[in-house]
């Protein structure tokens, strides 16, 4: 049984370590739909958004795409940081009143860019003043809001000002992730049967 704990614990700590140790693309994914707001809402609308960091280079790619609005778009972006992670609500963090070239006026869409979060203009100046007053220290306050569940990617509407469909952002796990932690529960297996031989 000692040694079972072990193996847990060993890979337990290589599971959290492996992704931080060489950290430099983290992939996010959101489910947008209304039962996702704030108060919820009956909306038939639908989309997914794909957020890419790059902590090397400092920018944030997006990838979103949305379909059956009741409403005709008025603004998208990301909010950050609620109080509890995958619950409430929070100001606008990224670019005001809506990212550049997303979509508007429509019910549905597609939208990619790729964002240089080292420039002010990448953020509500609102967020950067009260993270810190720098692109830095409101990258800083991003990256970690998202890494902690905290954030969610929110699509406004005419029928729904207050955002339509959101969806909080969540980590994708990493292949090599995924199969450290089958390689540990593995072992974990091996031993119980060698065990109860």
């Amino acid at each position: 049984m000692k040694r079972s704990l072990l193996y847990l614990a060993m890979t337990t700590s290589l599971l959290f370590a492996a992704p931080f140790a060489q950290a430099a693309i983290i992939k996010y994914t959101a489910d947008l739909n209304g039962s996702n707001e704030s108060p919820s809402n009956l909306s038939p609308g639908t989309g997914s958004a794909v957020v890419i960091i790059d902590d090397v280079l400092n920018t944030m790619s997006l990838n979103v795409s949305f379909s059956g609005l009741m409403g005709n778009v008025t603004a998208a972006h990301i909010h950050c940081c609620t109080a509890a992670p995958l619950t409430g609500t929070a100001g606008v963090a990224t670019t005001t009143p809506t990212f550049s070239g997303f979509p508007s006026g429509v019910t549905a869409g597609i939208y990619s860019a790729l964002l240089d979060m080292t420039l002010a203009t990448s953020y509500n100046p609102s967020y950067v003043t009260a993270n810190g007053g720098t692109a830095a220290s409101a990258m800083a306050a991003l990256f970690a809001g998202i890494s902690l569940d905290q954030s969610y990617f929110n699509i406004h509407t005419t029928s729904f000002p207050g955002g339509e469909i959101r969806g909080f952002l969540a980590r994708v796990p990493e292949p090599a992730t995924l199969a450290l932690l089958g390689l540990g529960l593995a072992g974990i297996g091996y031993q119980q049967r060698r065990k109860s031989v």
